[in-house]
């Protein structure tokens, strides 16, 4: 569940005839253009999006061991490596050996039983304190997308979504969703179809009128208000007050220097009425990089005055970053796992984000839109 990846390794468990035969059938699947070599227990393709895809076979009882190895990271498993001999052990891809005797393999739980440790979920397999937390029996229990109750970042045809309130809240719904926010854009992004105080107004009494027909999902007021240059907000507080819930997104001005940045997103963490700040620096994947920003100094400001930060889960975004939340874990400050959802069909995305939250090793309390009941305003929180 890294942010990008490179190829795609396929682990497949088989010996003798079988192995060939899987062999076989990779290499004449119809998305292959290029082999660029086979063997007894290996194989390598291009596929027609042009994605290389390498494949393993190894025997059933050293699966879970390759499993381990392949699943990485490089780090996690020198470290691994390190702690195999220190106990007289051999630790690869084909087990853990005592001599010339397998005594693990199969799965990667028995491979790390064999090492005196519990299960460390993949996620968290990078060398940045899991062994330790693993030794002492303090690895987080983390978030699930079944511990996810709402969707707090939804957009409909009111700015530039593809579907209507009644739309997205019934597409949530079907997905087990408790409650959602309607947080369509404000005025400054008029190319989207932003709302200003009186198109608002409008909105937020057809999200009443909606949440009065739909059962079994609770709809909130809310908006994604733009954080001007200058700090201020596209909306006046008025206007805010009377949401359920506010996210504050930066549109605008990415090429300001790091300490105008800084200062401009922390006047919007430090308003009354602005619940959320939305993807934190801005950046698509593989598209743009993100805006300067002190990521530490606002998370620090958001502990300060109780306001949440998103974690887009948009695959393009992914915007906090997964170190991003452990430091938001550390510091106190509440993570909310937001889609950013713009059709009924983003709304399954939320799946990434909580992906990314596990990777920052975030638990259910941890995050917002994990409690049952919808959240409060800051200021009721």
């Amino acid at each position: 569940m890294c942010e990008t990846i490179g190829d795609i390794d396929i682990l497949a468990a088989g010996a003798g005839a079988a192995s060939g035969k899987i062999i076989g059938a990779f290499t004449k699947l119809p998305e292959v253009r290029r082999v660029l070599g086979a063997g007894g227990t290996k194989a390598s393709i291009v596929m027609e999006s042009g994605v290389q895809v390498d494949l393993r076979v190894v025997r059933p009882e050293s699966f879970g061991a390759a499993l381990q190895y392949f699943t990485g990271s490089k780090a996690h498993n020198i470290r691994l490596r390190a702690m195999a001999r220190e106990r007289g052990l051999k630790l690869s891809e084909y087990g853990v050996f005592k001599g010339d005797r397998r005594i693990a393999g199969r799965t990667e739980e028995e491979v790390y039983r064999a090492l005196k440790l519990p299960l460390i979920p993949p996620e968290l397999r990078e060398d940045r304190g899991e062994i330790e937390a693993a030794q002492k029996g303090a690895l987080p229990k983390l978030v699930t997308l079944d511990d996810i109750r709402g969707d707090l970042h939804v957009h409909t045809k009111w700015s530039d979504g593809r579907n209507t309130i009644e739309e997205m809240a019934r597409a949530a719904r079907a997905l087990g969703r408790k409650y959602i926010v309607i947080s369509d854009h404000t005025r400054a992004l008029k190319i989207f179809g932003g709302l200003d105080v009186d198109g608002l107004t409008k909105e937020v009494a057809e999200v009443r009128a909606a949440a009065k027909k739909l059962r079994g999902i609770a709809l909130l007021t809310g908006t994604e208000m733009d954080i001007r240059a200058d700090g201020t907000l596209d909306l006046p507080d008025a206007a805010l007050a009377k949401l359920d819930f506010v996210i504050a997104s930066v549109h605008s001005a990415f090429r300001q220097d790091k300490e105008k940045m800084t200062k401009r997103i922390i006047k919007a963490v430090e308003n009354p009425n602005v619940d959320c700040i939305g993807h934190l620096t801005g950046r698509l994947l593989g598209r743009r990089e993100g805006y300067a920003v002190d990521v530490e100094a606002v998370l620090k400001a958001a502990a300060r005055n109780g306001t949440a930060i998103e974690l887009n889960a948009n695959p393009l975004r992914l915007d906090l970053t997964d170190q991003a939340c452990r430091r938001a874990r550390e510091l106190g400050v509440q993570v909310v796992i937001n889609t950013d959802a713009h059709s009924a069909e983003d709304l399954q995305l939320m799946r990434y984000g909580v992906a990314t939250a596990q990777r920052g090793w975030l638990e259910k309390s941890d995050v917002l839109n994990a409690r049952a009941t919808p959240p409060k305003g800051k200021g009721a929180r």
